[in-house]
């Protein structure tokens, strides 16, 4: 297993739409430990291929204490939100930026299993928000984009001096 290298913004990679995975090979099984191994190094919760350079539709997410539960989400999609929760979010690729952002409580993903099975998870709280954020980096969006204009502008010109 590899690490990986993480793209920061403002790097435009992390704007890229990622596309379906047709077909659940020995690469892509090898680009899911890689993520893991990038995202426990990190450390971190949750890491989108986009992220890594790979765009594709992809993230691993592991909200547990003791980092022994990964979750690994091909082709995700979430066909079910409810509720309203705020929380304090980060991100791998805007490193030392935090900010509140407001997403459904409750959330059903369907996705694919590194078996290429069918799955359904219910997810709540912190796992669900770990999934929305890592979600929103396949479609090329980055938690600054859920901000305001002049919150995201703080938070745009905080990272360019905690970067320089």
């Amino acid at each position: 297993m590899t690490q990986l290298n993480i793209l920061t913004l403002p790097d435009s990679r992390l704007k890229t739409v990622a596309k379906p995975i047709e077909a659940i090979d020995a690469s892509i099984k090898l680009l899911a430990a890689d993520m893991l191994e990038t995202m426990y190094a990190a450390p971190g919760i949750g890491l989108a291929a986009t992220q890594v350079n790979h765009h594709v539709q992809m993230v691993v997410v592991d909200v547990s204490e003791e980092k022994d539960q990964p979750l690994v989400l091909i082709n995700p999609e979430i066909i079910e939100k409810t509720g309203v929760q705020v929380h304090e979010e980060g991100c791998l690729s805007v490193p030392g930026i935090y900010a509140k952002v407001k997403r459904a409580n409750e959330i059903v993903v369907k996705y694919q299993d590194l078996a290429g099975q069918q799955q359904e998870l219910v997810a709540d709280g912190l796992l669900a928000v770990c999934i929305q954020h890592e979600l929103d980096h396949l479609k090329g969006i980055v938690f600054l984009d859920h901000l305001s204009v002049l919150k995201r502008k703080l938070a745009i010109k905080k990272l360019a001096k905690f970067s320089g």
